[in-house]
């Protein structure tokens, strides 16, 4: 998979992450699954074409993480964090998102990072 930098503002902070972009369905099908760990720097970045509501799981993934919901202009709009690993229980966003970021579980709490954040990066709009 491609990988790129993102920058999360969140406060008067900024926090790099290298995360690999899931653009393609298959890409997005697999995800984070059968890994055993994901470096603290590291995500990957769930891309659609559009906005849309999205539904995630848990399924075959190993570690537990933390699923950013991303509107087009780049602002987090909603958090679910330290999902269960191998869960196949659906995690839906509650409105149209065009990307979703996932992490490792505890990274949002860790870094105080909260919906209304924005996320740099070259997917998004910059302002």
């Amino acid at each position: 998979m491609e990988r790129s930098e993102l920058v999360i503002e969140t406060g008067n902070e900024a926090h790099r992450f290298s995360v690999e972009l899931a653009r393609t369905s298959e890409e997005r099908a697999v995800g984070l699954m059968y890994r055993d760990r994901l470096p603290p720097d590291a995500g990957m970045l769930f891309v659609n074409d559009r906005e849309q509501v999205v539904g995630m799981w848990m399924k075959n993934t190993l570690i537990p993480l933390d699923m950013l919901f991303i509107g087009s202009d780049g602002r987090i709009l909603q958090i679910v964090e330290r999902t269960v690993p191998l869960s196949t229980r659906l995690i839906k966003s509650k409105q149209p998102v065009r990307a979703v970021l996932e992490l490792n579980g505890g990274t949002a709490d860790r870094l105080g990072i909260k919906p209304g954040d924005r996320v740099r990066h070259e997917i998004f709009p910059a302002e």
